[in-house]
C-alpha cells in the first residue's frame, strides 16, 4: 500500500498539523501552512484530522497509486488530473491501482494545494509528527522534499472511506485565494518599541511579499517602519504568525518553519484564522494589515472549527445515502433493474 513519485514537482513535502511541545528546545512546529485545508481534506477521505498529507507548491508532483484510495485535493487549484483527465479540487476522488495523479499548474493564483489520501501518509513519526522540517532535515521523507523514485507508505484507510467518493466541499467552506488580502493581527508584545509613526505606517500601508520568502518567513517590501530607539532586544519566543521588525524597518511574517526565538521587536501577530490566507500567496503579491481584538480572533477561530463541523455533517449525510444501483454491477450471478435514459431494463447475468 504505497504511492510512487514519478515526478516530484517544485516543492512537495509530507506535512501534518505540526510538531508541538518542542519549541523550548529549539524545534520549530513545521506542518501544513494551511491547517484548515489539510483537516478538511482529511475529513473527506475518512482520516484523522492529524493525518499526514502532501503539501505541494506551484507545480505539483506526478504520483502512481499502487492501491485503490480515496483522495481529496484542497487549497489552491493547481489543475489536478487523473490519467491526464482534468478533475476538480475539494472533492472526493477515487483512484484505482495503477492510476496516475498529476498537475498542470495554477488556475487561480493560489500557490499551494494539499493532497489528502485515505489512510494518510505513513512515514515514521519524529517527535510525534510526520511533518517535514527542511532546514533541520527531519520528518517526512528523510527530512527533504520529494524526489523521483520515492515510495510513500500509506496507512490503512477507514472502512467507509470509499463512500466519500463524489462528495463536494461547498464553496463557502473552502479556503480560497484572495487578491490583496487584509490580514487581521493583534498588537505584539513589543509594539511600544516602535515609533508611533511606525505603527501608523504598518497599519496604513500595503506590503509586497518579497522574492526571498519561504516556509520560514515572508520578507515584506514596502514603507519602512521606524523604531523608537535600537531595533535590537533580548531574544524571546517567536511563534508562527509573529511579525518582526528588524533594523531595516521592513517587516517579516514568521511562518511554520520559523525559528523559536528572535531578537527583533514583534509589532503584531497574525490571528490563527488568517494564517491559511498567507499560505496561498506568492512573491509579488500584496497584502495589508488590520488591527483586531483578541475576542475577534477567538470568534474567527471558532468559525473555522464550525466550518469543519459543517463539512463533517454534510459528509456523514453523503456517506449514508444508498448508492445508485444503476452505477454498480454486483460481482456474483444474479439480476438487477438498470435505469438508463428514462427506461428501465430487467438484466440477468451469469459469470462463466
Amino acid at each position: 500500500m504505497s504511492v510512487e513519485v514519478i515526478s516530484p514537482g517544485m516543492l512537495s513535502t509530507v506535512q501534518d498539523l505540526g510538531r508541538y511541545g518542542f519549541q523550548a528546545f529549539g524545534m520549530p512546529v513545521a506542518g501544513a501552512l494551511d491547517r484548515y485545508s489539510l483537516m478538511a481534506g482529511n475529513l473527506v477521505v475518512g482520516n484523522d484530522l492529524r493525518a499526514a498529507g502532501l503539501e505541494i507548491t506551484i507545480s505539483g508532483p506526478e504520483l502512481l497509486f499502487r492501491s485503490e484510495r480515496l483522495v481529496c485535493i484542497t487549497g489552491g487549484d493547481l489543475s489536478p488530473k487523473i490519467n491526464d483527465r482534468d478533475v476538480p479540487v475539494w472533492q472526493g476522488l477515487m483512484l484505482r491501482e495503477g492510476d496516475v495523479l498529476s498537475f498542470g499548474g495554477a488556475r487561480n493564483r493560489g500557490s499551494r494545494s494539499w493532497i489528502c489520501i485515505g489512510g494518510g501518509i505513513d512515514t515514521p513519526l519524529v517527535m510525534g509528527s510526520r511533518s517535514t522540517y527542511l532546514r533541520g532535515g527531519l520528518g517526512g521523507c528523510d527530512g527533504r522534499r520529494l524526489k523521483r523514485g520515492d515510495i510513500l507508505p500509506l496507512g490503512a484507510p477507514d472502512n467507509f472511506s470509499r463512500r466519500g467518493e463524489g462528495f463536494i466541499v461547498p464553496h463557502e467552506l473552502r479556503q480560497n485565494y484572495i487578491e490583496r488580502p487584509v490580514i487581521r493581527v493583534i498588537p505584539g508584545p513589543q509594539e511600544a518599541l516602535i515609533a508611533p509613526e511606525g505603527v501608523e505606517c504598518f497599519y496604513s500601508s500595503s506590503y509586497r511579499v518579497g522574492p526571498d520568502s519561504d516556509r520560514m518567513g515572508y520578507r515584506l517590501q514596502g514603507p519602512v517602519i521606524r523604531h523608537k530607539e535600537s531595533p535590537d532586544m533580548i531574544s524571546d519566543a517567536v511563534p508562527w504568525g509573529a511579525i518582526q521588525v528588524p533594523g531595516n524597518g521592513l517587516p517579516i511574517i514568521m511562518m511554520a518553519d520559523c525559528q523559536t526565538t528572535g531578537g527583533y521587536p514583534k509589532i503584531a501577530g497574525v490571528i490563527n484564522a488568517d494564517l491559511g490566507l498567507l499560505s496561498m500567496m506568492l512573491p509579488g503579491d500584496y497584502l495589508s494589515f488590520r488591527r483586531c481584538a483578541v475576542t475577534e480572533a477567538a470568534d474567527a477561530s471558532r468559525a473555522l472549527k464550525g466550518d469543519l463541523e459543517r463539512i463533517r455533517v454534510l459528509l456523514a449525510d453523503h456517506r449514508s445515502r444508498p448508492k445508485d444501483p444503476s452505477r454498480e454491477i454486483p460481482a456474483d450471478d444474479g439480476a438487477m433493474l438498470l435505469k438508463f435514459g428514462g427506461e428501465t431494463f430487467d438484466v440477468t447475468w451469469r459469470i462463466i
